[in-house]
């Protein structure tokens, strides 16, 4: 997991996998100082693009909500009159 990789990663859960394996990896503290360099950007492009994904999601559940985003304790339960079949 040392070694830097230029590629993005495939989605949201496996940049966050990703990210906790090298986590893990430098918290064991047995990674040589060029080595833990590396993971560390590794780390932090990870969580950019982490961070990333998730202010897209917020964006579009704003949009799916007209701007109206409610905290999650907030939001009122699904009736089920409110479902059409």
């Amino acid at each position: 997991m040392a070694k830097s990789r230029a590629t993005p990663p495939k989605d949201y859960e496996s940049a966050l996998a990703e990210l906790e394996a090298i986590v893990s990896e430098m918290e064991s503290g047995q990674l040589p100082l060029e080595a833990s360099l590396t993971a560390y950007k590794r780390g932090a492009e990870l969580l950019q693009y982490c961070r990333h994904q998730l202010a897209d999601a917020e964006q579009q559940v704003k949009i799916l909500e007209n701007g109206a985003l409610l905290p999650f304790e907030a939001a009122q339960p699904i009736k089920a009159e409110d479902i059409d079949d």
